[in-house]
């Protein structure tokens, strides 16, 4: 139920369907970023997001360079 409703708040403020269960887990990280779902609700919807293979792009995730690695100016 409460993914249905996430879907519908994501149709009333985008004015468009999701493309895709990628989108929607896109729209309630922003939603709890932002303070509109509680951690609660967005580990519920996460869940049920996770069992419809939702996932963040590979390009969303970058590497990392200790700073030991780093050559910094003195």
């Amino acid at each position: 139920m409460m993914l249905e409703n996430s879907i519908h708040r994501f149709e009333v403020e985008k004015n468009r369907k999701p493309s895709d269960v990628n989108e929607v887990l896109d729209y309630i990280q922003k939603c709890y970023i932002y303070g509109e779902l509680s951690i609660v609700e967005y580990k519920k919807l996460f869940s049920e997001l996770d069992k419809l293979e939702a996932e963040k792009p590979q390009s969303y995730f970058f590497k990392v360079v200790p700073f030991d690695v780093v050559d910094l100016p003195s």
